[in-house]
C-alpha cells in the first residue's frame, strides 16, 4: 500500500521560495552563536575563579590523592646507550648497570632494613619485658635477619664486581691491549657528576649504616643471647618441642653464620677485606698500580669537592659523600695496603668543622672513631693530640650550639618566611610569554633554594639532638623549644611545596626542558668543535661518540637513568678540551640543577622527613607546655603533628611484633596521652575556670586584672583547623565543647538550682570562644524536677514525716534542712516526674500509699484501743450526752483542755512529746499521705493536659488508622497511625476523667473501720476537740519560732492534720457525730468571752493608769486573738478537706445514691436494646 503525501491546504498558496526563511534562519543562528560565546565566556570566568581559590592550593592533611613528579624510564639501558662505538657502549652500559644496581640496593636498605633494625624492640608494653616475650620477638625476627644476611652478601658481590670492572679499565701492563683510552678519563665525580666511584661510596656507606645500627642497638644482642640460650634447652630435649633433631644442627649452623656476619660488628670489615684478586689469574687488582693511582686520585678529587661545600649555604648532600669518601679510603687501604697520610689528616681535620654526622634516625657517626678503628696503622702515625682535639671540638661545638640556638632560630625564621613569601609571590604571578625563560630560571632557583634551606635545618636539628643523646647531656627547655621551632620551619617548607603542588608540577616539566635545552646547546657546540678538527684518532672518536650518547640521553624525559648516562658519557666527552672552561662550568651547573629539579619532590620529602623525632619524642610534652603558654602561636601545632606522623610509614617494616599495627597503636596511644595531659585537659580546665570566674565576678574571688596577672587568649586554640594524626582528625574545639557540655550537664543534674549559672556560662562560652554548646536537655526538658516521684514513693514513710502540706497552694515544704534552703514539691514537679516516668507510675504510687496507710491505721487502732484512752473517751461521750442540753448542745472547751493536760500524766517521750502529740503526728502523716495522693492526681491531669493541648478538639478526634487505610499506605504507616490513635485515646481519657483516688482509698478502708469488731474506733470523734487544741498550741509554737534566731522546728503550715482528721471521720462515717459537738462554736464563744473580760478589765484599769498591768492586758488580748485566728484557720482547712470526701452525705445516703444510679443505667441499656429490636423487625 503506497503512502500518498498530501500537502497541507495552508501550504498550497505559498509554494514558491522567496528566500525569507533562509534570512530568518541565519539571524537565529547568529543569535544562537552569540549566546554560546557569552555562555562560554561566563563558564571560563567561573572556572578561573575556582582555579584561583581552590585548584592551586593543596591541603596536606586532607588530600585524598598525591601527585608523583618523578619520571619513570620505560626504555632499558641497552636501548638508551646506542652509538656506533661498540666498546664505549659496553663500558658505559656496565657502569650504568652497576650504578642502577647500587641505587636499588640503597633504596631497599633505606626502606626495609634500616627501619626493620631501628624499630626492633619498640612498641613493647611493660608486660612484654617479662622472660619469654623477648625470645618470642627474636623468634619472629630471625627471618628478617636471614633476609638481611642475603642483602649484605649481595652488597659484597656488587662491591667486588664494581672494583673488578674499574680495575679492568686501568692496567699497568703495557703489553696488554687497552679496552678504552683512559688517559684523562676519570669515572669520578667532577663537582656533582654522579659516577662510579661515588656510587661505590654510596654502597659502602649503606653497609656501614647497617653495621652502625646493629652496633648501637640496645636490645638486639641481648635478645639474641636469650634466644640462643633457649635454643640450647631445645637442643637437649627436641621431642618436647616437637622438633626433629636432624633439622636442628643445620639451623644452628645458620644462626652461627648470621651471628658472625651481622651481630659481631664486622659487616663493613667483611666487605673491604674480601679477596679482590681472582685465584685463576683474572683481572689484577691489588697489584694494579695504574688502578691504585686512579683510585687514590678519585678519592682526593671527590674529597676536595666535598670539603669545599661542607658548612656552606649551598651544601646539599656533602656530609653523606664525606662518609662515602672515608669508606672509600678504608677500601683503598685494604686493597692496596698503601695509605696517604696527608689525606688521612685532611679527612680528620674535617671533624673540627663537622663534629658528627647523622647516618639515619638517631644513629650518629664520628669520622675520627671510624678511621681510628678501621685504619689503626695510619692512625698510630698521627699525634694523639689530633684525636683529642677532635673530641674537645665536639664538646665545645655542643656548648656553643646551646648558646647560639635561639639566635639561629630567629635568623632561620626570617630566612624561611621571606622564602615562603617569595615562592608564593613567584608562583602566583601569571607567566608572560615574552618573559617565560626568565620566569623559569627564577622558579628553578627558588625551588633549589627551598631544598637547601630544608637540608640546612634538618642537619642542625638532627646533629644537635643526636649529639645530646649520644653524649648523654640534658637539654635545657630553651634548647628544646628552639629545636621544635626549627622542626616547624622544616615542615613549613614541605607544606609550602605541597600547597602549590599543581603549579610546581607544571613548572618542573618546563624547567627540566629548559635545562635540557641549555645542556644540548653546550654539547652541540662542543660536538661542532670536535667535528671541525679533521685529525682522526681513536680518542677523538670516543669523545665524539660520548657526546652523541649524551645528546641522545638528553633528548627525552629527565629520568635518573638518562641523567646517569649523561654523566658517564660526559666523563669521556670532556677530554681533549672539547669544552672551554667557562662552558664546562656552565654545563656542570645546568646538570646539577637538572638533578635537583628532576628529583624535586623526593628531595623535599627526604630533607623534610622528621621520622627521627620518634627517638626524641620526650621533647613533645615540653613543646606542648610551650604552645599552651604561648597560645597566640597555636597554629604551629599542625607542623609538629605532621613531623610526628613522618615515622608512621616506616613502622610498617617492623618485624618483631605479631603485626606492625601493634607498634602503630602503641605510638598513637603514647602521643595522644601526652596530648591530652599537656594540652587538651589543661585547656579544658582553664576555659572552664575562666567561665566560672567571669560568671562569679560579683564574688571577687581573686585578682583578674590583666595588667597584673597577664592575659592568655585561649580562643586561638579553638579557631584551629582539625589536626590530622594517623587516620583521624583531632578537633580541639569539638573536644572542649564536649568536655564543657558533659561537665555542665553532670553538675546541673547534681545541683538543679545551679541551672541558671551553667546556662549563663554556656552563653559566655558562645560569645567569648565561639563554642556551639548543646542545651542540657534534662529528662522532660526542664530543670524544675524537684524530688523525684520514684524517690518519694520508695521512701513515703520518710517523706510524710519530713514534709509539711499546704492545702490551698497544693505544695509540700520541707520541715528542716542542713542547707540554707528548704526543698519544696508542687504540682509542676510531680507533672515533670510523671512525664519522665510515664502515667503508669501514678497507680503504683497510690498502691504504695495504700500499703503505708495500712501500717499507720494499725498504730491508730492500737492507740484507740488503749484502756487509758478508751476509758477517757467513753467517759467524755457519756458526759457530753448527759450535759449537752445544759451546754447548748456544745462540747465544753474546759473538758477538751482537761483531756489534753491529763494525757500528759500518762508519760512523755525524751523529746517532751505526750501520747496525744504523737497521735496528732500520726494523723498529720496520714493527712500528708492523702495530700500527696491528691497532688499525684493533679500532677497527672496537668501532665495530660500539657500533652494533649495540641489536639484541636478533644471531643472530635479523627481516627488516623482509618484515614491511612483509605489512602492504601504502607503497613509501617498503618502501625504508626494505630499507635497514635491509642496514645490520643489514652491521653483524652486521662485528661477528661482522672482517677478518683480518694474515693478508692475511702472505699477500701471504710468497711473495716465501720465493722462491729472495730467498735473502739467509733470513739474517734470525741478525741478530735482535744486533738485540735493540741494542734493549735503546736502550730502557734512553730510559727513563733520563725521570728527567732534558732529556727529549729519552725513552720508556717501543716494542713496534713486537717486532711487526716477529715479522712478518718469519713472512714468512720462520723461527720454528723462530730458536727453535733459544735466544737468550733464552743471555742469561739470561749475566746470571745475571755476577750470581753479582758476589754472590760482594760476599761477599769485605764482610770488607774497602771502601765505594767495595761501591757499584760494587751499581751493577753493579743494571745487570745492568735488562738482564735488559729482555730478559725483550722476550721477553714478542715471544712475544705471535708469537701474532698463529700462530707454533705452520710454512708447510707451514698449507698442509696449508688443504687439509684445503677438502676438508671440498667433502664437506659434495656431501652436501647428494645429500640434496636424494633428497628430490626421493621427492616425485616
Amino acid at each position: 500500500m503506497a503512502v500518498v503525501e498530501t500537502p497541507s491546504p495552508d501550504w498550497d498558496f505559498d509554494r514558491f521560495d522567496d528566500g525569507s526563511q533562509q534570512i530568518h534562519a541565519e539571524v537565529q543562528l547568529k543569535n544562537y552563536g552569540k549566546f554560546l560565546e557569552e555562555y562560554t565566556s561566563q563558564l571560563k570566568h567561573i572556572q578561573d575563579a575556582l582555579d584561583d581559590s581552590l585548584g592551586d592550593v593543596w591541603d596536606f592533611t586532607l588530600d585524598p590523592i598525591a601527585l608523583m613528579l618523578l619520571p619513570y624510564e620505560q626504555a632499558s639501558l641497552l636501548e638508551l646507550i646506542k652509538t656506533e662505538n661498540k666498546v664505549l657502549n659496553k663500558v658505559v652500559t656496565v657502569y650504568a648497570a652497576l650504578c642502577c644496581e647500587i641505587k636499588k640496593l640503597k633504596y631497599e636498605a633505606e626502606k626495609k632494613f634500616y627501619n626493620g633494625l631501628l624499630f626492633y624492640g619498640e612498641g613493647a608494653t611493660e608486660s612484654s619485658m617479662l622472660e619469654g616475650d623477648c625470645q618470642i620477638q627474636m623468634g619472629r625476627y630471625v627471618c628478617f635477619l636471614q633476609e638481611l644476611s642475603c642483602f649484605v652478601t649481595r652488597c659484597y658481590e656488587v662491591v667486588l664486581n664494581t672494583v673488578h670492572q674499574l680495575a679492568a679499565v686501568y692496567t699497568s701492563n703495557r703489553a696488554a691491549s687497552k679496552i678504552i683510552e683512559t688517559s684523562g678519563v676519570h669515572f669520578q665525580v667532577r663537582q656533582q657528576f654522579l659516577l662510579v666511584y661515588e656510587y661505590l661510596g654510596i654502597l659502602l656507606r649503606t653497609i656501614l649504616k647497617i653495621e652502625e645500627i646493629i652496633r648501637r642497638h640496645a636490645w638486639l644482642k641481648d635478645h639474641w643471647s636469650l634466644w640462643k640460650r633457649l635454643l640450647k634447652s631445645v637442643h637437649h630435649n627436641p621431642s618436647k618441642f616437637g622438633i626433629q633433631e636432624d633439622k636442628l644442627k643445620p639451623f644452628e649452623k645458620l644462626l652461627l653464620k648470621l651471628e658472625s656476619q651481622l651481630l659481631d660488628g664486622m659487616i663493613f670489615q667483611g666487605c673491604v677485606e674480601q679477596q679482590f684478586d681472582t685465584m685463576n689469574g683474572g683481572i689484577p687488582v691489588s697489584k694494579n698500580s695504574a688502578f691504585a693511582e686512579e683510585f687514590a686520585h678519585n678519592i682526593r678529587t671527590i674529597f676536595s669537592n666535598v670539603e669545599a661545600k661542607l658548612g656552606e649555604p649551598s651544601e646539599i648532600d656533602q656530609r653523606d659523600k664525606y662518609v662515602g669518601v672515608c669508606a672509600l679510603y678504608v677500601l683503598h687501604y685494604q686493597i692496596f695496603r698503601t695509605a696517604d697520610k696527608k689525606l688521612f689528616k685532611t679527612l680528620l681535620d674535617v671533624c673540627k668543622k663537622v663534629p658528627a654526622i647523622t647516618l639515619t634516625a638517631n644513629i650518629v657517626w664520628f669520622a675520627d672513631m671510624f678511621l681510628n678503628s678501621k685504619v689503626p696503622a695510619v692512625a698510630k702515625l698521627l699525634d694523639k693530640k689530633s684525636f683529642a682535639a677532635v673530641k674537645a671540638q665536639r664538646e665545645s661545638f655542643l656548648q656553643q650550639k646551646i648558646q647560639t640556638l635561639t639566635r639561629d632560630v630567629q635568623s632561620y625564621y626570617v630566612i624561611v618566611n621571606s622564602w615562603m613569601m617569595k615562592i608564593e609571590s613567584v608562583l602566583s604571578k601569571e607567566q608572560q610569554t615574552e618573559k617565560f625563560p626568565e620566569d623559569l630560571i627564577n622558579r628553578c632557583n627558588i625551588f633549589i633554594q627551598g631544598i637547601l634551606y630544608a637540608y640546612s635545618l634538618s642537619t642542625v636539628i638532627k646533629t644537635t639532638m643526636n649529639l645530646f643523646m649520644f653524649m648523654q647531656k640534658a637539654m635545657t627547655k630553651t634548647s628544646v623549644k628552639a629545636l621544635c621551632r626549627l622542626v616547624e620551619l622544616l615542615k613549613a617548607i614541605e607544606h609550602t611545596f605541597h600547597r602549590r603542588t599543581m603549579v610546581v608540577a607544571d613548572s618542573v616539566s618546563h624547567i627540566s626542558q629548559n635545562l635540557q635545552f641549555q645542556a644540548l646547546n653546550a654539547i652541540a657546540t662542543a660536538k661542532k668543535r670536535v667535528i671541525s678538527d679533521k685529525k682522526y684518532s681513536e680518542q677523538r672518536l670516543d669523545v665524539l661518540s660520548a657526546l652523541v650518547m649524551a645528546e641522545n640521553a638528553l633528548n627525552g624525559p629527565s629520568t635518573k637513568e638518562r641523567r646517569l648516562i649523561v654523566s658517564l658519557a660526559l666523563s669521556v666527552g670532556t677530554q681533549m678540551k672539547t669544552f672551554k672552561d667557562e662552558e664546562l662550568q656552565l654545563l656542570q651547573v645546568v646538570l646539577r640543577k637538572l638533578d635537583l629539579i628532576g628529583e624535586l619532590k623526593e628531595r623535599v620529602r627526604l630533607q623534610c622527613n622528621c621520622s627521627f623525632l620518634y627517638w626524641h619524642r620526650a621533647v613533645f610534652p615540653i613543646y606542648l607546655d610551650d604552645v599552651f603558654e604561648n597560645a597566640i602561636d597555636a597554629a604551629r601545632m599542625h607542623y609538629m603533628f605532621s613531623a610526628l606522623r613522618d615515622c608512621v610509614s616506616f613502622m610498617a617494616y617492623a618485624r618483631h611484633l605479631q603485626s606492625s599495627e601493634l607498634l602503630l597503636e602503641s605510638y598513637d596511644k603514647e602521643i595522644m596521652e601526652v596530648f591530652h595531659e599537656h594540652l587538651l585537659d589543661k585547656l579544658c580546665k582553664e576555659i572552664e575556670k575562666d567561665l566560672r570566674l567571669s560568671v562569679h565576678t560579683h564574688l571577687k574571688l581573686d585578682d583578674r586584672n590583666p595588667f597584673k596577672v597577664g592575659m592568655k587568649d585561649l580562643a586561638h586554640f579553638l579557631s584551629l583547623k582539625p589536626i590530622r594524626f594517623f587516620n583521624r582528625l583531632l578537633d580541639i574545639k569539638a573536644y572542649v565543647t564536649h568536655y564543657l557540655d558533659k561537665t555542665f550537664y553532670n553538675l546541673t543534674t547534681v545541683a538543679l538550682h545551679d541551672w541558671a549559672t551553667y546556662s549563663e556560662m554556656r552563653n559566655l562560652a558562645a560569645q567569648r570562644y565561639g563554642l556551639k554548646m548543646a542545651e542540657a536537655h534534662l529528662p522532660s526538658q526542664t530543670l524544675e524536677q524537684g524530688v523525684d516521684v520514684l524517690e518519694i514513693m520508695r521512701n513515703i514513710h520518710v517523706f510524710v514525716s519530713r514534709y509539711l502540706y499546704n492545702l490551698n497552694n497544693q505544695i509540700f515544704v520541707e520541715k528542716t534542712s542542713n542547707n540554707k534552703h528548704l526543698n519544696t514539691i508542687n504540682i509542676r514537679h510531680i507533672a515533670n516526674s510523671i512525664r519522665t516516668h510515664g502515667t503508669g507510675i501514678m497507680n503504683t504510687t497510690v498502691n504504695f500509699t495504700f500499703q503505708f496507710l495500712r501500717k499507720k491505721f494499725y498504730i491508730f487502732s492500737q492507740f484507740m484501743y488503749d484502756e487509758h484512752i478508751k476509758s477517757r473517751l467513753i467517759k467524755d461521750i457519756r458526759f457530753f450526752r448527759e450535759t449537752k442540753d445544759q451546754n447548748d448542745q456544745k462540747y465544753p472547751f474546759d473538758r477538751a483542755e482537761k483531756f489534753n493536760r491529763g494525757i500528759r500524766k500518762l508519760g512523755i517521750t525524751p523529746e517532751g512529746l505526750s501520747y496525744l502529740d504523737q497521735f496528732r503526728q500520726l494523723i498529720s502523716q496520714i493527712g500528708n499521705a492523702m495530700g500527696y495522693v491528691r497532688m499525684i492526681r493533679s500532677g497527672g491531669l496537668h501532665c495530660c493536659s500539657n500533652a494533649i493541648r495540641f489536639v484541636p478538639d478533644i471531643e472530635d478526634i479523627v481516627n488516623f488508622e482509618e484515614l491511612v487505610k483509605e489512602e492504601n499506605l504502607s503497613e509501617e504507616t498503618q502501625n504508626a497511625a494505630r499507635q497514635l490513635d491509642l496514645v490520643l485515646s489514652d491521653l483524652t481519657r486521662n485528661s477528661a476523667e482522672g482517677t478518683e483516688y480518694f474515693k478508692m482509698l475511702v472505699d477500701v478502708f471504710s468497711p473495716e473501720f465501720r465493722s462491729p469488731k472495730n467498735m473502739h474506733l467509733r470513739n474517734f470523734y470525741i478525741i478530735v476537740p482535744p486533738l485540735t487544741l493540741n494542734f493549735v498550741e503546736h502550730s502557734i509554737s512553730c510559727k513563733e519560732k520563725l521570728n527567732k534566731k534558732n529556727k529549729v522546728g519552725a513552720a508556717f503550715t501543716d494542713d496534713g492534720f486537717a486532711m487526716g482528721v477529715a479522712y478518718i471521720l469519713k472512714l468512720l462515717d462520723q461527720y454528723q457525730e462530730f458536727d453535733s459537738l459544735h466544737w468550733f462554736q464552743s471555742v469561739q464563744e470561749k475566746y470571745m468571752k475571755e476577750k470581753k473580760a479582758v476589754v472590760k478589765q482594760q476599761n477599769v484599769q485605764s482610770t488607774n493608769q497602771d502601765e505594767k498591768l495595761m501591757q499584760t492586758m494587751n499581751l493577753t488580748q493579743k494571745r487570745l486573738d492568735i488562738y482564735l485566728q488559729e482555730f478559725e484557720l483550722l476550721y477553714f482547712s478542715l471544712s475544705s478537706a471535708r469537701i474532698f470526701f463529700r462530707a454533705d452525705k452520710t454512708a447510707a445516703e451514698e449507698s442509696l445514691e449508688k443504687k439509684e444510679k445503677e438502676e438508671e443505667t440498667a433502664k437506659t441499656n434495656n431501652g436501647a436494646l428494645s429500640s434496636n429490636t424494633l428497628t430490626d423487625s421493621g427492616m425485616k
